[in-house]
């Protein structure tokens, strides 16, 4: 027998205690006639029926090599019948207080667990009973066997307690890796859900987040279903027929624990380094993304603040739950690779270098890099305090000159018809923007990503027409609740002018848009996205997770369809002048600090960012692809507060390229 077989045996013993748990409990479906049956089933046109759904074997999850990233382990529960809790609620708690205390366990938690969510009087998720009613609630899960066995030796003081043994979800977590953020996690499936889908029966566990929602059904497999004959007291007096359930099938990812390692342990650093350095260091959060830069296959997805994925083995705790959603600690639950859009700095130059030539901007002109640049009455600056005179765009992208992007955003916005323009004036600095990926959903296959923002003409319309009448209420009222007078003025202000015009785009804007600045926003995904089509020749891929699904029983595998293939603003040309430009900001320009000792035969080419956000430490960026000459991986981080982009995200991506390096 195989691994996989004897995996698969130990735990589907543990499904057969739970069809007859439930068998009791079951949804009622009415009477049956089977047509020239006998025995049971001749029985059965004189009685009631019910019908047991038995959940299938959930498939694993696994790297690119087979290492177990997911999988199923018997576990020792213990329910109690809801007839129990309804017919005399205080002698019940009663009864789970003496099964706390047998345990070991606090009373409190178990007797949450005797509430349905929604349910008056009942705490608040995850506390309660989020599962169906008509199934035995667990109380417990993953507890002693030994001390489960005191509550089935005393059925007279424990009525309506049962203990079953069965499958629970755990995440082995292979080279230390968490991945929580793209595994996600199981929770028990509501009543509606029940309603809704006739293969998700009452206490079943289903996809929340990550892979495990995304390939839930693929997971799931198909599950059994056993009609029995009952009584007139409800009792089973026999089975009319049966279904076996189809385990679900493995999902083979293209994930590699190595890499993802690498990148859990590089942003940690990151992090933690930022944190100790003089000077106010305050990074608190970030991501790292590693592609395959030509089928956008991920192969490391890493978020931080991170949790160990385990937490929801058996039913999250109260208290663990709120310090996944802690807002000041992070919300550890959310993942900064794919659903928090950034400010992405410098890092969408390239983009912008587009939009200059097709503005008419000559690629082999020179361009002017003062120290500032006026707008209007805005004085905007470069990141340096002196005039570095002319260079070709090329420089301008090695060395980040923000003044030479002001410029040449600002006078096509001049020439698009400046505030005056309509929502539909063509923007060659948006519409490359989008045809890089910006302000789209890549179509990654995990669910709750982030589109961020082009923030164009249109956008700037629809924000207006949605947020007006507050704006105009607070240029009325201003915002007594800020202490601060200088602050209290200031807001007022920017109230009263976009209350009158907030829908124009003015030059400011523009010349944000140009440098990833202002209302812009962006995934470290999507950046990832847009350095495969740089380094591929221009070629967006749709980033996936899954490669390959596997039915467990025969070892049939079958390929996860690969994702829409779109062609980037990019012809051959431009490709290669933005080529060169990126391989110089690691050799001569603002990586080059960073990447001074890279192995001769690993070069990288790559783009800082660095965004900056009003009363808050900058932002840093990093996007990279190696070997420059024949890109084979595409790697991007975000260190939130991590100051200038060679200080915290490029040392990152520095070391998962080298990670990378040995991959084949």
């Amino acid at each position: 027998m195989t691994d996989v077989g004897r995996h698969r045996g130990r735990l589907a013993a543990a499904f057969v205690v739970v069809v007859l748990a439930f068998a009791g409990l079951a949804t009622r479906l009415g009477q049956v006639q089977l047509a020239g049956a006998d025995g049971v089933s001749a029985q059965a046109s004189s009685l009631d029926t019910r019908t047991v759904v038995e959940p299938a074997l959930r498939g694993r999850i696994l790297d690119r090599t087979g290492r177990v990233l997911a999988e199923n382990r018997a576990s020792t529960v213990v329910t109690l019948e809801r007839r129990v809790i309804a017919e005399d609620r205080p002698s019940a708690e009663a009864e789970v207080r003496a099964v706390a205390r047998v345990l070991g366990l606090p009373a409190a938690r178990l007797l949450g667990r005797t509430w349905l969510c929604g349910e008056e009087g009942a705490p608040a998720a995850p506390t309660c009973w989020s599962g169906s009613p008509q199934v035995p609630v667990p109380l417990a899960t993953g507890v002693d066997p030994q001390r489960a066995l005191a509550l089935v030796e005393r059925p007279d003081r424990f009525p309506g307690v049962a203990v079953d043994s069965v499958p629970v979800r755990v995440y082995p977590r292979p080279e230390g890796v968490s991945a929580a953020h793209v595994l996600g996690y199981l929770g028990q499936a509501t009543a509606q859900e029940v309603a809704d889908d006739p293969d998700i029966g009452a206490g079943d566990l289903v996809g929340r987040s990550g892979l495990e929602q995304e390939y839930d059904d693929v997971l799931r497999g198909t599950p059994g279903r056993t009609v029995v004959a009952v009584d007139a007291r409800g009792l089973v007096t026999g089975v009319v027929s049966r279904t076996e359930p189809v385990p679900g099938r493995d999902l083979v990812t293209s994930l590699d624990v190595d890499a993802q390692a690498a990148a859990e342990r590089a942003l940690a650093d990151a992090i933690a380094t930022d944190r100790a350095r003089g000077g106010g260091g305050r990074a608190d959060s970030g991501a790292v993304v590693a592609l395959d830069a030509t089928s956008g296959a991920v192969v490391a997805l890493a978020s931080a603040p991170t949790y160990d994925p385990n937490v929801w083995t058996g039913g999250i705790s109260a208290a663990d739950y709120a310090d996944l959603t802690d807002e000041d600690a992070g919300t550890p639950l959310l993942s900064r690779a794919t659903a928090v859009a950034l400010p992405p700095g410098s890092t969408v130059k390239p983009s912008s270098v587009v939009a200059a030539v097709r503005a008419g901007n000559p690629l082999s002109g020179l361009y002017d890099c003062p120290a500032q640049y006026r707008i209007g009455d805005r004085v905007f600056r470069n990141h340096e305090s002196y005039d570095r005179g002319l260079m070709s765009l090329e420089r301008a992208v090695e060395t980040s000159c923000d003044t030479v992007f002001y410029d040449v955003a600002y006078r096509a916005w001049q020439d698009q018809g400046g505030v005056s323009a309509g929502v539909d004036a063509a923007d060659p600095f948006a519409r490359a923007a989008r045809g890089f990926g910006l302000g789209t959903r890549t179509g990654v296959d995990l669910p709750g990503e982030s589109a961020g923002r082009v923030p164009d003409r249109a956008w700037r319309r629809q924000t207006w027409e949605a947020s007006k009448e507050e704006l105009c209420r607070r240029a009325r009222e201003g915002y007594p609740e800020v202490a601060d007078a200088a602050r209290r003025r200031y807001l007022r202000a920017v109230a009263r002018e976009n209350c009158a015009s907030g829908w124009q785009l003015r030059g400011g804007d523009a010349a944000n848009l140009a440098i990833g600045q202002g209302d812009t926003l962006a995934t470290p995904l999507q950046l990832a996205v847009m350095y495969a089509a740089l380094g591929n020749g221009g070629t967006r891929p749709t980033p996936r997770v899954a490669a390959a699904t596997v039915d467990t029983s025969t070892g049939e595998r079958t390929a996860v369809p690969a994702g829409p293939r779109v062609s980037a603003p990019l012809d051959r040309r431009l490709g290669r002048y933005l080529r060169r430009a990126l391989r110089g900001v690691v050799t001569d320009g603002t990586a080059a600090r960073v990447f001074a000792d890279e192995p001769a035969d690993w070069p990288v080419a790559g783009k800082t960012g660095t965004a900056e956000q009003v009363g808050e430490r900058d932002t840093s960026w990093f996007a990279a692809y190696a070997p420059a000459d024949h890109p084979q991986w595409v790697v991007t981080a975000v260190v939130h507060r991590g100051g200038y982009g060679d200080a915290s995200a490029a040392p990152a991506v520095q070391r998962v390229l080298l990670a990378l390096r040995g991959l084949g």
